[in-house]
């Protein structure tokens, strides 16, 4: 069934590649069985189907499919690669935190087998300092122009913009980088030889010549509508943080949102008209503290950006003494020296998740608390705050 693999690095890549069109996307159960025994031996026991029971139904219909020399020749003939954990160019500490997820709870929630990338700049090197810019199909002139101006700066001051090259935001974000000479990484929800859309061909070419095109999708891989949602994970976990612009009541944007928050980035929301539809969502998310309002690229790097650190042997002052009730319950549990993600402190405080996460927002207004990618901490009072560059 299949080809027999040679031997050496060139064994290991050839399991890779013939797992990755197995499964078609994210596999916690099969990433589960490589860790125990290793990628060569896991594709054996996929060819032979001796496997556990998790893992038969996700690779019985294309376990006999064996195409891999063929996919890696195919990637080649695109001026691509395919990146996988064993390389050294493999972003693993950006994608340690899907390998830590409940798969259960999303399937999700797996790292990625490996990564198809057509461009020849380094995806380790281009995510070192990353913003993931996502929002609207049907954007706005206002969208537009809000998405131009922040990922357009941002890019200029030397930071990657992570999209999903749709029409709208998306397409508008990959473009304001590009427009500045700036670096941009389009990640697709389908194999890297099928533009998605269609009327992006051009622009994800222009992409792959300045930046990168990525996608855990094996070549030929059409579109599906859970390969959208998965691939939102990548996005996120791609970035330092994601700033939503434009997002209607039912958005893929708030998807990425919620990956953000799992992984503990930095969530964002640029607010719009309050007539407009299209800017709904990310209102609601400010208002039920699912995203940080921003303004400007000034603002979101002042969320995403830099680690903050107090200066050494200095402890925070403490806040107002007029502070009560739930406030001074979150302000208690957090630390003087150091960070917490919401659920800690909602264990810490006694307090509901979302009660924590509300007052968190309050705090943030008062000028007490802040977050970065660690975590939420205390703001020193007295202009002791210093930033460590990345």
């Amino acid at each position: 069934m299949g080809q027999c693999f040679g031997a050496g690095a060139d064994v290991r890549r050839l399991a890779w590649v013939y797992l990755s069109r197995v499964v078609e996307g994210p596999c916690a159960a099969l990433s589960a069985l490589i860790d125990s025994v290793g990628v060569v031996e896991a594709a054996r026991a996929v060819r032979e189907c001796a496997l556990p029971e998790a893992l038969r139904g996700a690779t019985e219909l294309r376990r006999g499919i064996d195409r891999a020399e063929r996919d890696l020749a195919h990637i080649e003939r695109l001026g691509g690669r395919v990146i996988t954990p064993d390389d050294a160019e493999w972003p693993a500490w950006r994608l340690l935190g899907l390998g830590q997820l409940d798969s259960k709870k999303d399937e999700a929630a797996a790292v990625p087998l490996v990564l198809w990338v057509r461009g020849q700049r380094s995806l380790l090197e281009c995510t070192e300092r990353a913003v993931a810019v996502v929002g609207a199909r049907c954007s706005t002139g206002y969208g537009n122009h809000a998405t131009g101006e922040i990922a357009g700066e941002l890019a200029v001051r030397g930071w990657t913009i992570v999209s999903g090259a749709a029409f709208g935001i998306d397409g508008m974000a990959h473009r304001a980088a590009l427009a500045v000479g700036g670096l941009t990484i389009a990640v697709l929800a389908c194999g890297p030889d099928r533009p998605y859309p269609v009327q992006h061909d051009r622009l994800l070419a222009e992409i792959a010549d300045a930046g990168l095109v990525v996608t855990e999708y094996a070549p030929g891989t059409s579109v599906r509508k859970h390969y959208f949602l998965a691939r939102n994970r990548l996005i996120a976990a791609l970035a330092d943080g994601v700033v939503v612009v434009e997002a209607g009541a039912r958005s893929g944007a708030r998807n990425t949102v919620k990956w953000a928050r799992r992984l503990g980035r930095p969530a964002l929301a640029v607010p719009g008209p309050i007539t407009s539809a299209s800017s709904v969502g990310c209102h609601r998310m400010i208002r039920e503290g699912e995203a940080f309002l921003v303004t400007s690229a000034e603002e979101v790097l002042d969320e995403a950006g830099p680690l903050r650190l107090s200066l050494p042997g200095v402890v925070p002052s403490a806040p107002d003494e007029n502070l009560t009730g739930d406030e001074a319950r979150i302000w208690a549990a957090l630390p003087a020296v150091g960070s917490r993600l919401p659920r800690s402190l909602a264990d810490g405080s006694g307090l509901t998740l979302p009660v924590t996460r509300a007052t968190l927002t309050s705090l943030e207004l008062a000028g007490l608390v802040a977050c970065d990618e660690n975590g939420w901490y205390r703001v020193a009072q007295h202009g002791q705050e210093v930033r460590m560059k990345a």
